[in-house]
C-alpha cells in the first residue's frame, strides 16, 4: 500500500512526465528515477504505518464486540434491550473497520 501526499503526487507526476519526454529522446536522467524511487519508498512506509493502524483499530473493534456480546448474554431482562443495541453498534464498528482494512489492502 502506498500513501502519497498531495505534494508527492504532484512531484511524482512531474518527474514521470519529464522521464517520459526524456525516454522519447532516448536520454533519461538517472536522477529522475532516483527521485521517483525515494518518493515511492516514503509513500510505501507511510502506507505500512497506516495499514498497521487500521489493523489495530480492527482488533480493538473485535475486542469491543466480544465484550458487548458477553454483556448482552449476562444482562438482566430489564437491560437486555440496551445491551442488544450496544452489541449492534459494536458489530457496525467491526464491519466499518473490516471494510477499511480490505480497501487499504487492495490499494
Amino acid at each position: 500500500m502506498h500513501s502519497y501526499t498531495r505534494a508527492e503526487s504532484r512531484e511524482r507526476g512531474k518527474l514521470f512526465r519529464q522521464g517520459f519526454r526524456q525516454a522519447l529522446a532516448d536520454c533519461v536522467d538517472p536522477e529522475i528515477r532516483r527521485k521517483i524511487e525515494r518518493i515511492d519508498q516514503a509513500a510505501a512506509e507511510r502506507g505500512r504505518q497506516e495499514l498497521d493502524a487500521l489493523h489495530k483499530v480492527q482488533a480493538d473493534a473485535r475486542q469491543d464486540l466480544a465484550a458487548a456480546k458477553a454483556v448482552e448474554r449476562t444482562a438482566p431482562r430489564a437491560d437486555k434491550a440496551a445491551a442488544r443495541e450496544a452489541r449492534k453498534q459494536a458489530e457496525q464498528r467491526v464491519r466499518l473497520a473490516e471494510r477499511a482494512v480490505h480497501k487499504a489492502e487492495r490499494d
